[in-house]
């Protein structure tokens, strides 16, 4: 991804500055990931299962599973995401602010995860027991709610995708999350549960503090997309009238 507003001047890819909270917890990740695989036990206590959290007292799990990860290519993109958009918030909000901010993304994911399995079992029926005993592990959650952050806080500035190569504003930059891992990456083993947790406890809180100046609602958000559907077509508009008017002045040319 590229971001472009963070930076001076033209296109940049990710932060010019690490604010050292976000060091210490791209550090801090680092060597949980590591110690995964040291002590094979603290997947077991830390990662969450419902019904450990719930029936077997492992309350802490909700706070313990967003620092292990499934792979390297997970624990590596959950950090890149951190560093590339949690930098500048950090820098913005100041550290404590932001560690209380992801922390509690984290945790309130955390919680969902452990509910919303319950629900679909036991109230909706779509889900079978088994549902109860799965775990899930990763810092996604409080990543979620950083974008999140990021997106309210500026939200014109242009996001700049690698693959897809799509540019657009920050604004657009959760829904477009969930439309691309619901294409490309539509796995099972994806938390989608604990990516919205993080979104809709990271939304509450920018909500109730007032923080970020531009919490949109559904219904703006709505009018946003169909401003952008009108420019859109007043765009493809004018393409199909410029060559018009260029076939009108070469016909207007006096020949010699």
């Amino acid at each position: 991804m590229h971001g472009r507003g963070y930076q001076t001047r033209g296109l940049g890819i990710g932060p010019s500055v690490t604010p050292p909270i976000v060091k210490n917890l791209l550090i801090a990740n680092g060597v949980m990931f590591l110690l995964q695989y040291v002590f094979p036990t603290l997947l077991t206590l830390g990662s969450v299962r419902p019904a450990y959290v719930w029936q077997g007292g492992y309350l802490w799990q909700p706070l313990t599973y967003m620092w292990f990860h499934a792979g390297l290519s997970h624990i590596a993109m959950n950090m890149f995401v951190l560093w590339m958009f949690g930098s500048p918030l950090a820098l913005a909000w100041g550290a404590r602010r932001f560690l209380r901010f992801y922390l509690l993304c984290g945790v309130g994911a955390g919680v969902i995860i452990a509910t919303y399995p319950y629900v679909a079992v036991y109230l909706l029926g779509i889900q079978s027991p088994a549902a109860l005993v799965i775990p899930t592990l990763g810092a996604s959650g409080a990543v979620y709610g950083v974008l999140l952050a990021y997106s309210l806080t500026w939200p014109e500035r242009t996001i700049m995708l690698i693959f897809p190569p799509v540019a657009f504003r920050a604004i657009w930059l959760i829904p477009g999350l969930f439309l691309m891992t619901a294409i490309f990456n539509p796995s099972p083993n994806v938390s989608h549960i604990g990516h919205l947790g993080g979104v809709l406890v990271g939304w509450l809180y920018m909500r109730r503090s007032g923080h970020g100046g531009s919490v949109l609602t559904f219904g703006q958000l709505r009018n946003r997309w169909r401003r952008y559907r009108m420019r859109q077509r007043l765009r493809a508009v004018r393409y199909e009238e410029y060559p018009r008017r260029n076939r009108d002045r070469d016909n207007d040319k006096t020949l010699h």
